[in-house]
């Protein structure tokens, strides 16, 4: 049974650690899903999957194709806030992972914050975070 328990929070600066990490090859592999809709602009995490709020339940397969393709063993979703869409789209995909036979061995995660946190501490880090204008968020 899937259940709010399963959702894990990371906080912005884990993640940054993840990435450089990954860069020298000495962590694990993640893939982080950005649910954003509409509000999709001023910026997003480097190499992250936008895949709107509306479609996560569509793209879990290729999500999860995804994970499998570049040996992710973490996901890392997030929105604005990560109040709902964020933890809604972590949900509906550990759904869909505990359907699967056998069940994938997968860390899911929830960007304590989301993006507007992480825009906060990271907007101007081109290491970590692409496309970002500080006149949206000022």
């Amino acid at each position: 049974m899937v259940s709010i328990a399963n959702v894990k929070y990371l906080e912005p600066v884990t993640l940054r650690q993840w990435f450089s990490q990954k860069s020298t090859n000495q962590g694990s592999q993640f893939l982080v899903v950005d649910v954003r809709d509409s509000d999709y602009i001023g910026g997003h995490i480097r190499s992250g999957l936008h895949v709107p709020s509306s479609r996560v339940g569509a793209n879990c397969s290729a999500i999860l194709q995804q994970m499998k393709d570049t040996k992710a063993d973490s996901v890392v979703f997030h929105c604005a806030l990560s109040q709902q869409r964020g933890p809604s789209a972590a949900m509906r995909f550990l759904r869909f992972l505990s359907d699967q036979d056998p069940v994938p061995d997968v860390n899911v995660y929830v960007l304590r914050g989301g993006f507007v946190n992480w825009q906060q501490l990271y907007g101007n880090d081109q290491e970590v975070t692409e496309g970002y204008d500080p006149t949206i968020w000022s």
